[in-house]
């Protein structure tokens, strides 16, 4: 098999992982190839809307696990290959050359040990970065249970790495994936995130010092495998930012592609409309002040599909508004559906000079069309209904039925 059929196939297997982005970093150019900007990667996108920027595949399929929900276990009969360092490190510069990519993203089944699998991460980054003289950006998978000495190095070569938690709890990690452990996974996690901050330290004491995963680190988490609620992933969601500071947690709609007595039928679509609803969720914990257990709470353990979670909270918590746009706190703004970030900082600026007008609000960022019904401006509601929580409902609810594309 020649390398180029190789790279179809492990190109193939890499596509449902979906925690790639842009870089979020910046690397200067000492005299090498490429180089990397915090403000992105010129992103392409393929058919199926997922970021093909990056040259994305796995350095093997083969895999001595049997994740249930994975298209390359061991039990699979697909075919299969494995790519040398040297292999990944000769096919990403002659991409980068010719100008298709700017980075790498590196993924790998586990071929016969963590240890063996990640120390082969560790050569082509090795090559790339020390003989290439590489200055692009690289993200790499970390394979849990691989020696952290191994995995030390290899977060010194790489801007970004990640750990797939892939299911919320332990329970569902048992039922499709009894060859992970929760504590298996946060350990790496944990290693990494350590790190971070001790190299941080020393950055502030010689500037020297060679960085440690510079972009951070993220994870991903497959939707709709198990009978997981929104709740459970957004609390597990929740608490990986608060114990690892992660940079993102990304979700992704799970694609049937085995048959199992604990998954989804063969011919399930894809719950892509729930990954956006999370993604929004993830957003309010991020950058809104929300808690998982306001976004989604035990009454209502799951988002609301028609709208999104802000607008969802909002109607769940009318007792709360209109709230009078030239009163109302900074971290209050940021609860009004149709406000964000940058809005409410202009909302908090422009009022100490001149109390804001309606008028004033669009002009602003504001989206009026489902602000309006949350406040009030200098006293005044100009929402279309009375503000009760049906009738908002019933305009802002969307009139045409929300169409879910297949997603390959």
């Amino acid at each position: 098999m020649n390398t180029l059929e190789k790279l179809a196939i492990l190109a193939d297997g890499a596509k449902y992982d979906v925690s790639c982005a842009s870089s979020g970093v910046n690397k200067n150019n000492h005299g090498g190839l490429g180089n990397s900007k915090a403000c992105g990667i010129c992103h392409t996108w393929s058919a199926d809307g997922r970021c093909v920027s990056l040259l994305k595949i796995l350095l093997t399929n083969y895999c001595i696990y049997n994740c249930k929900y994975c298209v390359n276990r061991n039990q699979n009969d697909i075919p299969r290959a494995s790519l040398t360092p040297r292999e990944v490190a000769d096919l990403t510069i002659q991409f980068y050359r010719r100008n298709y990519i700017e980075g790498l993203f590196l993924s790998s089944g586990i071929e016969r040990s963590p240890n063996q699998t990640m120390d082969k991460i560790y050569q082509a980054l090795d090559i790339l970065r020390n003989e290439y003289h590489f200055y692009g950006y690289i993200h790499v998978k970390v394979i849990p249970g691989a020696d952290p000495e191994i995995i030390r190095k290899t977060g010194l070569l790489a801007d970004r790495m990640s750990v797939n938690i892939e299911q919320p709890t332990e329970q569902s990690l048992k039922l499709l994936a009894p060859q992970k452990s929760l504590p298996a996974l946060f350990s790496p996690m944990s290693l990494i995130s350590n790190q971070i901050r001790a190299n941080i330290e020393d950055g502030k004491r010689s500037r020297s010092i060679q960085k440690f995963v510079p972009a951070g680190q993220s994870t991903q988490m497959i939707v709709g495998a198990t009978n997981d609620t929104d709740l459970a992933i957004l609390k597990a969601t929740e608490t990986l930012y608060q114990r690892f500071q992660l940079k993102r947690v990304y979700f992704s709609a799970y694609v049937p592609v085995n048959e199992g007595p604990n998954l989804p039928a063969i011919s399930t679509a894809p719950p892509l409309l729930r990954e956006h609803r999370l993604y929004q969720a993830d957003w309010l914990l991020r950058f809104y002040h929300f808690k998982a257990d306001e976004i989604v709470t035990l009454e209502y353990p799951r988002l609301d599909t028609e709208l999104d979670p802000k607008i969802s909270w909002a109607l769940r918590n009318m007792h709360l508004f209109p709230l009078e746009i030239n009163k109302a706190a900074y971290e209050e703004l940021l609860r009004i559906p149709g406000i964000g970030v940058t809005s409410a900082l202009r909302i908090v600026r422009q009022r100490r000079l001149t109390p804001i007008s309606y008028d004033h609000l669009s002009k602003m960022g504001v989206v009026m069309k489902r602000a309006k019904y949350f406040i009030t401006c200098q006293g005044r509601y100009y929402g279309d209904v009375p503000s009760q929580a049906p009738l908002i409902r019933n305009v802002l609810v969307p009139k045409v039925q929300v169409f879910q594309p297949s997603l390959f």
